[in-house]
């Protein structure tokens, strides 16, 4: 329940805007604060709540994809004994990993928050502001 709770919270307080509208700088990762933020700003949140209530820091993993237009997107990985589960802002599903139709480039590691784990595609990828409709 309480991903479900965080997900859809974050997801429906939180509108989607470009670190370049935000900030006026190409890539900046901060907590979505004032309202606003990219995918990655929603990521951090859902992360920071979830840790707040109780959930530890290593089951819980910024994760970096290609969307299905083939653009770098953010999405917090949560591991599970039930499988790997997605919190996006890009959908309002939990979906295990594997149903989300993302390739998935890299993410943290889950011993050290401070080190990337590549998990496949090669091409580097930049993280965007998108709402799907």
């Amino acid at each position: 329940m309480d991903l479900v709770r965080v997900n859809n919270w974050v997801n429906k307080t939180i509108k989607p805007l470009s670190d370049l509208k935000h900030w006026g700088v190409a890539e900046r990762w901060s907590y979505p604060d004032d309202g606003y933020g990219d995918c990655e700003d929603y990521v951090l949140l859902k992360r920071r709540m979830l840790v707040q209530v109780g959930w530890p820091r290593e089951t819980l993993l910024v994760t970096v994809v290609r969307d299905e237009k083939g653009e770098g997107h953010a999405v917090l990985t949560v591991i599970t004994d039930e499988g790997d589960y997605v919190l996006d802002n890009q959908n309002k599903d939990i979906l295990i990993w594997s149903d989300t139709g993302y390739r998935f480039i890299k993410r943290q590691s889950q011993s050290n928050p401070n080190v990337w784990v590549s998990l496949g595609d090669q091409n580097p990828a930049t993280a965007t502001a998108t709402s799907r409709k």
